[in-house]
């Protein structure tokens, strides 16, 4: 895979520098950042098994080939690297390891109303809370003066690729798609709504279930994971933004349903929700603003299945802990949050609550402080088979950003988490979680 990265990265290198004869044209851009950083007790404990302390960057490069003003030809090229890793990275002793990853790659054109969009490339649905991710496949968008109505495909899982999928002869039965419309209405400056409807789908998703986050959490066997056979899962919600002046409002719900068989000829249906909300008031040199959101867990006992499963490629950042915040697990080293609170992309089985407020001190500082409470939707076991508190804990989160130049800025972090039973598991030695880091970013 690396191999054909490099040969992707040269192939578009070749076609930037022939560009001039070929009237062509060309657009560089990017995004780097370092970031260093220190994680404890995130296993709600001082054993040191969720501890990390490292240093990571991360490089992306963007080339954009414009042909006209209807056809271009996007490319976005990705770099991690944690300082002193494995040899295949470029982060150790000798920093010569080969770490390119192809982002995006895809045709955008449009022929009268109708814009495409045909391969790797990016996509959000539901504020991430449902989807916010590259993938490959195609959106179709037809644009009016105030709508636009987006068809989209994305492909989950491509049975055959894998030698285990040559069991039977007909691999398609593995693939996992998902299809969906999401057209959005325009309110000029008040706002939009977004409704959205997705249908994933398989005849036998056995050997894809990581392509449908299906199931995961405390509270489903894994077992039912590989026991997976045929899914007609639905996703139908919408997203609202409102403008008032200083103040602004969003809400999302997505209502989940379908049905899932078992490999045992066991079957559930499915009948879960999820539900965002947040607003934002904005003043001279400072702003108030705060969100609430629920994901439905899993009842104990219960035949169907209740707990909100996103689709894979879900990524909603929230509490610098709990959520992901600014240190995520990027280059695969560190924690995305901790224990219990799903993180940004295996988020279910919560509800969460957040005010804060920003303050713009100069025009190149600013501060942002949040406090966060967040608990289990439903309530999960220890290791004794004890029942526990459904509460996560409460979360204070500090951040400083300063402006060092044009492009150029230095983020400082600190958040701290008075931990609950469902992040400690209620044991002797439970410890609150902390989190210090700064991060130096650019984008040009």
């Amino acid at each position: 895979m690396k191999k054909f990265a490099v040969l992707g990265l040269a192939v578009v290198l070749v076609i930037a520098f022939t560009v001039p004869a070929m009237a062509i044209e060309s657009v560089f851009g990017g995004y780097w950042r370092t970031r260093a950083y220190t994680q404890q007790n995130f296993g709600g404990n001082d054993q040191g098994d969720y501890d990390t302390t490292l240093v990571d960057t991360r490089t992306r490069l963007y080339y954009t080939a414009i042909f006209n003003e209807n056809f271009k030809f996007v490319n976005k090229f990705e770099f991690d690297a944690a300082w002193g890793g494995p040899a295949a990275s470029y982060g150790d002793i000798g920093a010569d390891g080969v770490s390119v990853e192809v982002k995006n790659s895809y045709v955008d054109f449009t022929l009268g109303s109708v814009n495409s969009k045909i391969g790797v490339q990016p996509y959000k649905l539901g504020r991430g809370l449902l989807f916010n991710d590259d993938f490959g496949g195609a959106i179709f968008t037809y644009k009016a003066e105030a709508f636009e109505l987006p068809l989209f495909w994305i492909k989950a899982y491509e049975g055959g690729m894998d030698d285990a999928d040559f069991v039977d002869d007909d691999t398609n039965d593995y693939d996992i798609d998902y299809v969906g419309i999401a057209p959005k209405f325009s309110f000029g400056d008040a706002g939009s709504i977004q409704p959205i409807f997705v249908y994933a789908f398989s005849d036998d998703a056995s050997l894809g279930a990581d392509a449908m986050n299906w199931p995961f959490g405390p509270d489903i066997d894994d077992t039912d994971r590989v026991n997976l056979e045929e899914l007609q899962v639905f996703y139908a919600g919408f997203d609202l933004d409102l403008n008032f002046d200083m103040i602004s409002m969003w809400l999302t719900g997505i209502y989940q349903f379908g049905s899932v068989d078992y490999q045992d000829g066991d079957d559930a249906d499915v009948n879960a929700w999820m539900a965002a909300i947040g607003a934002k008031a904005n003043f001279d040199t400072f702003d108030i603003h705060g969100q609430a959101f629920y994901l439905s867990g899993q009842e104990e006992d219960e035949e169907d299945i209740e707990m909100f499963i996103p689709l894979k490629g879900q990524d909603y950042h929230w509490a610098e802990i709990m959520g992901g915040g600014i240190f995520d697990n990027a280059t695969g080293y560190s924690n995305n949050n901790s224990r219990n609170a799903g993180g940004y992309n295996t988020l279910t089985d919560i509800m969460a609550f957040n005010i804060g407020a920003g303050f713009k001190a100069t025009d190149d500082l600013s501060f942002k402080l949040d406090i966060w409470y967040a608990a289990l939707a439903e309530a999960i076991l220890n290791d004794l088979d004890q029942e526990l508190d459904e509460e996560l804990g409460t979360e204070v989160d500090l951040v400083a950003t300063y402006k060092l130049m044009d492009g150029l800025t230095l983020d400082l972090v600190g958040a701290y988490l008075f931990a609950g039973d469902s992040t400690t598991l209620d044991v002797d030695d439970d410890e609150n979680p902390y989190e210090l880091g700064a991060q130096l970013s650019l984008s040009f």
